[in-house]
């Protein structure tokens, strides 16, 4: 697995600053156990203003999970937290605010490098690794109000679910495995 988090220290100011309220919150260890990696947008430095730190999970058992998000992060602002299903596996969805910056915490019985959110941010990097000026037309697309997946899929004239359409692009593309 690439570990796009680290070098976010040398990325770009929002990146860096992103990086030190991460660590301030000792969130990667904190959560160690179950394997926290950071996914969307700050990682890949397409973020723009309104992004979120995405920092999914391999959580088997749902229940002490919920239960330590709860106990860690519940004094932070605008908490909530649910259980619900997505594409046929129960998960847990934390959101809170911390030093302005807003954190989506998800938990599944998954590992985190079979899971969409990774596999997404790994074909976005790797088309921004293969395509330089996609960078800038990418946050074009999202300042006009395209979430991340859809705004590629706009650019690569892909049609249908834009979720499912970057997993066939990359795996089309030999970025990942089908």
């Amino acid at each position: 697995m690439i570990d796009l988090f680290e070098r976010m220290k040398m990325g770009t100011k929002k990146q860096q600053d992103a990086y030190t309220v991460i660590m301030e919150l000792d969130i990667m260890n904190e959560l160690s156990t179950y394997t926290p990696v950071l996914c969307g947008t700050f990682p890949i430095g397409i973020n723009i203003s309104g992004s979120d730190l995405d920092i999914i999970m391999e959580v088997q058992a749902l229940e002490p999970f919920e239960e330590l998000i709860q106990t860690l992060y519940n004094k932070q602002d605008d908490f909530t937290i649910k259980r619900k299903t997505i594409n046929g596996k129960e998960v847990v969805k934390a959101n809170f605010t911390f030093r302005d910056l807003e954190f989506e915490l998800f938990g599944q019985d998954q590992p985190v490098h079979k899971q969409r959110a990774y596999l997404h941010m790994m074909v976005e990097h790797e088309l921004l690794q293969r395509y330089p000026a996609l960078k800038q037309e990418v946050i074009h697309v999202k300042n006009q109000g395209y979430k991340t997946e859809p705004a590629f899929c706009k650019i690569f004239d892909i049609t249908g679910d834009p979720y499912e359409g970057l997993i066939r692009l990359g795996v089309e593309e030999g970025i990942i495995m089908g």
